[in-house]
């Protein structure tokens, strides 16, 4: 069931994650966003393409001795043509294009730069990139501090600027708020954008009850010195944000992030059944035109 024509459909994706393994640049939200969007994600794993198999990596590993990053032999396919594109000179964001177009992807998804960014995680050990954090390392590392490396000289992917100012509403997933959104928010002009469109822009929080739903959101929180709490979440984006849906178990929070300037609404936001997400859906599409 589609709750919106997904051609109506803008997502501006973090790539912040993008690395560079085996000589292939891969992007993982932007290749999780495609292959869900496509229907052809492993929805077990959470990532990857469902029934993907894993021969190429086997055969690395004999060489290696180990692999720490999953890739598919399908999935490959994707990095390989990403890769392939990029030396001949096109952008992240019209090689996005043509991979979604390939897929049968009908939303438009549009990388937040298509220059070099990088987050990286400040731990005891040194700077790490997040995937090495997140994957390699289990995000057992004490975070010190995260770095947007490139923010400073990034610029808006190609028609970034241009989704928020004509969007019907602008929505804040509720992924993680400190690499998968604040990177977004860290590229020049996006904030003023979102300050600036006629658009509502309504966020889910990430956090029910002080805990991340999924990810170690809460590490991440908690090494920037924030409140890992749907306020915690809020403060984040106080200065653009119209409204804030937070879960029940958080009913108590509504009156302290009310008091950042954002209307707050209450629902369950756990998303276990399609018909949680079609539910929350609804809620979260109620002021859309």
């Amino acid at each position: 069931m589609k709750i919106i024509d997904e051609k109506e459909l803008t997502v501006i994706v973090n790539t912040g994650d993008d690395i560079e393994l085996h000589g292939l640049h891969i992007s993982p939200d932007l290749d999780i966003a495609a292959y869900s969007l496509a229907g052809v994600v492993d929805e077990e794993k959470g990532w990857g393409i469902k029934a993907d198999t894993f021969h190429c990596l086997d055969a690395l590993k004999k060489f290696t001795g180990s692999e720490w990053f999953n890739l598919g032999d399908i999935d490959l396919a994707t990095h390989i043509f990403r890769t392939n594109m990029l030396k001949q000179g096109y952008t992240l964001t019209e090689i996005t294009a043509q991979i979604n177009a390939t897929l049968g992807v009908k939303a438009k998804i549009l990388p937040m730069t298509d220059d070099k960014f990088e987050t990286r995680i400040n731990t005891k050990d040194g700077t790490i990139h997040f995937e090495e954090y997140l994957v390699k390392r289990h995000a057992k590392d004490e975070v010190l501090g995260v770095e947007y490396c490139g923010s400073e000289t990034a610029k808006p992917g190609w028609g970034v600027l241009e989704a928020i100012k004509n969007a019907n509403q602008v929505i804040v997933c509720p992924s993680n708020p400190v690499v998968s959104i604040c990177t977004i928010l860290s590229i020049k002009n996006v904030k003023d954008s979102l300050r600036d469109t006629k658009a509502e822009k309504v966020a889910v929080s990430p956090i029910i009850a002080g805990l991340p739903v999924k990810g170690p959101a809460d590490r991440l929180l908690r090494g920037l010195g924030r409140e890992v709490s749907a306020f915690g979440v809020a403060e984040l984006y106080a200065d653009f944000l119209d409204r804030f849906i937070i879960d029940i178990a958080d009913a108590s929070e509504k009156e302290r992030i009310e008091r950042l300037g954002i209307k707050v609404e209450i629902t369950n936001t756990l998303m276990k059944t399609l018909d949680d997400k079609i539910r929350l859906a609804k809620v979260v599409l109620k002021n859309s035109s």
